[in-house]
């Protein structure tokens, strides 16, 4: 069985865990509707990238509660 031969310092085992931190999000605003969106990926709300439309977003239909 794998036994370490010394003990891990803790200033070894947290220099190895120096680059784990989570790195925050860069959001950019879409130049179509001005929401918050990743870089180089399509705009949630409004399918646009890159000034163009690349998915075509359905509109919200209202649907009566008795209807349904």
């Amino acid at each position: 069985m794998a036994v370490p031969q010394n003990r891990t310092t803790r200033s070894r085992r947290n220099m190895r865990r120096a680059h784990d931190a989570l790195v925050a999000a860069n959001p950019n605003e879409c130049s179509n509707c001005g929401e918050l969106k990743r870089p180089h990926h399509v705009c949630p709300s409004c399918g646009h990238y890159d000034s163009k439309e690349v998915v075509a977003m359905t509109r919200e239909v209202d649907v009566d509660e008795d209807a349904a």
